[in-house]
């Protein structure tokens, strides 16, 4: 069973802008701070080596690996009802 891990914070290519990319992801845990890239999440995902979720008002939503509509993996959370994407609506990270 894969690691389960809480993204708290993110860093974007454009922080003016709220619909650009995630550059990286991170959050806090038992092993103190951690932060990732967009690309190793993807892959830790892809392959199984972890899994990763967004806690928004007590409720967790899955990260998960998508793809646009020219070619480009990026994660964004499972659909949940919640706009703006909560991934999008975190913290920038420190």
């Amino acid at each position: 069973m894969a690691e389960r891990f809480q993204i708290s914070c993110i860093i974007k290519d454009d922080k003016l802008n709220p619909y650009e990319r995630i550059l990286f992801v991170g959050g806090s845990g038992a092993a103190g701070r951690w932060k990732i890239s967009q690309k190793q999440a993807i892959s830790d995902i892809e392959t199984g080596a972890k899994s990763f979720f967004v806690k928004v008002n007590n409720v967790e939503a899955d990260v998960i690996v998508s793809t646009s509509r020219f070619g480009n993996k990026y994660i964004k959370t499972k659909a949940d009802g919640d706009e703006p994407n909560n991934l999008l609506s975190l913290p920038q990270c420190l």
